[in-house]
């Protein structure tokens, strides 16, 4: 078997061993991956690594460590290393640059050159070296050369390493990297002014008795030092030419200052919603519960909303309309900016890993249906509960995957029709929508051979419990004789207000309305066997 062959069978048995992918991506989680629980120790390990190496080669200088100074320094050159291989393995997949490469020639019927693909490799990874990151790395293992006292200047590139290990500075370096053009540019043409006034003040300064400026040298810096409009006043031009080069290398130095902040404030600005959803999905990684997220922060989102932060429920918010999102921040919620129908987004949202629950709540129905196809997709066991906004929209939902569906159409509808000539059942709603009173909707499950388990709704005294019936949701469909039309749920029933002899089984949920001091007292009567 040739060299060429080995190396292709060797690749595709890496691609397919679950146990390589598994170290591969523990490495990336430890110390690449910016939401990994993992990252945090790691970024404070090296952190304090970094700061304690520094300090003792700074102590070292007057004094004698002796062997422990040799070992500590070669423990963490040897972590530096470490890391930098890493680092750099996990770069690019080299098996895969292999392997594309090998089927690319299989396809079009040319002969695989095992050479070709490698320099693919190389200069994959040499992308990664000379990154200024991966140069710092590199940089700071230098001062271990401990008979070469001069390298130990590079000791500075280890604080240097800390950028890594700071997000925020990760970050502001990204965002520097992103707008390298405009910095090249603005480069040229400083160095262009520089070179020019430094030529123009050494012409006219130079030649001129008791002048400051003696060589080019002494002209590049005073150059500088104007165009900066640091301005230190060591240097000051003799000759009115001098002078009318100052006055325009100033107002140059003010332009060019102005143009860069400009750059950076503009750049930040592109970036800043990218920076509040990576702290959002930051935190919901911190967090490491259970979440619901709510795709909608319309009327009933924030309605919802405020009834799952009164509950102290974690949950994230997903809204495309800018005024609802700058509502839900202004509330203090956790909220991404975005379209839910996006799997990315909830992905990152934590739909497949996190989430419980998803709450399609937009006022568009095939929004809705899109984000519930989506979630199903995403997390087939995910609990899914979607709006309605139209009649025929909550048998599509229902077949795109969601477990429940609520219609306020017809829940206002049923609510209006079984409590006509009823004002105080609607001053109780009201008292619940609006949260006075303390007036809430409960609920109590009928447990298996309870004082509730056979019984009658009617034997149920709610009056002198200062109670209100709103009604029963049970996962069979009862006597119509006893019943009125029910709410049909996928899977369960409500039915608003049943009649007298409506008989109570386990399993089924009663919702009453009430004061929060009477359903407590209810709960209690009824643990205690007492109707």
């Amino acid at each position: 078997m040739s060299i060429s062959s080995s190396i292709i069978q060797f690749c595709y048995k890496l691609d397919d061993s679950e146990r390589y992918k598994r170290i591969k991506g523990f490495f990336y989680d430890l110390i690449d991956n910016p939401r990994s629980r993992l990252r945090p120790y790691f970024d404070v390990a090296m952190i304090t690594l970094v700061v304690s190496s520094v300090y003792l080669i700074i102590y070292e200088v007057r004094h004698d460590l002796g062997l422990f100074g040799e070992i500590f320094e070669w423990f963490a050159v040897t972590v530096f290393l470490i890391e930098y291989l890493l680092r750099l393995w996990l770069y690019s997949p080299s098996h895969r640059i292999i392997i594309e490469q090998y089927e690319k020639d299989e396809f079009i019927g040319k002969p695989f050159s095992i050479w070709k693909a490698l320099k693919k490799v190389l200069a994959a990874k040499w992308e990664y070296m000379t990154q200024p990151l991966a140069i710092i790395d590199l940089l700071a293992i230098i001062p271990s050369y401990r008979p070469l006292r001069f390298l130990r200047l590079f000791l500075l590139f280890r604080l240097f390493k800390l950028f890594r290990y700071v997000h925020s500075y990760n970050k502001f370096i990204q965002v520097l990297s992103e707008k390298r053009f405009e910095f090249y540019t603005i480069s040229i043409f400083i160095l262009f002014i520089l070179f020019t006034s430094a030529t123009a003040i050494f012409f006219f300064e130079a030649r001129e008795d008791g002048g400051e400026i003696v060589t080019f040298f002494d002209g590049l810096y005073w150059s500088l030092i104007t165009l900066t409009t640091v301005g230190y006043g060591d240097i000051t031009p003799q000759t009115t030419e001098g002078r009318v080069i100052t006055m325009i290398l100033v107002i140059c130095g003010v332009a060019v200052m102005a143009f860069i902040t400009s750059i950076i404030v503009s750049s930040f600005n592109e970036k800043m919603e990218e920076l509040r959803e990576n702290s959002v999905f930051a935190e919901l990684e911190k967090k490491k519960v259970k979440h619901t997220i709510l795709c909608g922060f319309g009327r009933m989102g924030s309605v919802v909303a405020d009834y799952l932060k009164e509950e102290k429920k974690h949950f994230v918010i997903i809204e495309s309309e800018p005024i609802n999102v700058a509502r839900a921040k202004r509330a203090g919620f956790l909220v991404i900016e975005g379209s839910a129908e996006n799997s990315d987004l909830l992905k990152s949202a934590g739909i497949k890993e996190h989430a419980e629950m998803i709450l399609c709540l937009t006022g568009n129905d095939v929004v809705n249906v899109y984000i519930t196809l989506t979630a199903r997709y995403l997390n087939p066991d995910i609990e899914i509960i979607s709006r309605a906004n139209q009649k025929d929209s909550v048998k599509k939902l229902q077949q795109a995957g969601a477990n429940h569906t609520v219609a306020p159409f017809k829940v206002v509808g049923l609510i209006a029709a079984e409590f006509i000539g009823q004002p105080v059942a609607f001053e109780a709603i009201h008292d619940i929508l609006s949260g006075k009173n303390d007036i809430s909707l409960e609920t109590v499950t009928v447990k298996n051979k309870s004082i509730l388990d056979g019984i009658q709704i009617g034997e149920v005294n709610f009056l002198a419990n200062k109670l209100e019936l709103f009604g029963v949701i049970t996962t069979t469909k009862r006597n119509k004789k006893c019943v009125n039309k029910p709410f049909i749920f996928k899977y369960n029933h409500f039915y608003f207000n049943p009649n007298n002899d409506f008989i109570l089984q386990a399993g089924d949920i009663i919702l009453v309305i009430g004061h929060q001091y009477s359903i407590i007292h209810f709960k209690d009567q009824l643990a205690l066997g007492k109707l």
